[in-house]
């Protein structure tokens, strides 16, 4: 039973810092900001999902002209 005890409180001591796993800041002194959402990182994935948008349209443009030219 006493063995029982323990690990229950090892797993309830882990839940408090579990959602630092899931992409989430654990409060209190646990954990720290997730590297998703520092505003460098945010950044970033803002500069790469704008490119992403100017490939796709340059994309389709070229695709529309292709067409064009075809017909």
């Amino acid at each position: 039973m006493p063995l029982m005890g323990l690990i229950a409180l090892a797993l309830i001591t882990f839940s408090l810092v579990w959602p630092q796993g899931q992409g989430d800041r654990s409060w209190g002194p646990f954990g720290h900001t997730p590297e998703q959402q520092t505003p460098e990182m945010k950044a970033r994935i803002q500069r790469e999902k704008d490119a992403a948008t100017r490939r796709d349209e340059a994309a389709k443009k070229a695709a529309d002209a292709s067409n064009q030219q075809s017909q």
